[in-house]
């Protein structure tokens, strides 16, 4: 899905640029690493949230102590 129409870059792209980072990056530094510059800022809202989401599965352990594994319990 495209998350910025100015630059065409989609969810996929934000994603791969992200790689195997765990800290939390910045929006102007995801648009640096794609060689791109933000321009109207309507996607930052969405970039932001694609880099909370890696964040969060980057620094899951897998054994159920996180929000994430939790959601079900925390949801209840």
């Amino acid at each position: 899905m495209i998350v910025c129409s100015c630059n065409v870059v989609s969810d996929d792209d934000v994603r791969d640029c992200l790689g195997a980072e765990t800290e939390r990056v910045s929006v102007g530094a995801v648009f640096r690493t794609m060689g791109h510059e933000p321009k109207c800022g309507r996607c930052a809202r969405n970039i932001s949230g694609i880099v909370d989401e890696h964040v969060a599965v980057a620094r899951c352990s897998g054994n159920g102590d996180c929000d994430n594994c939790q959601a079900d319990q925390l949801a209840a």
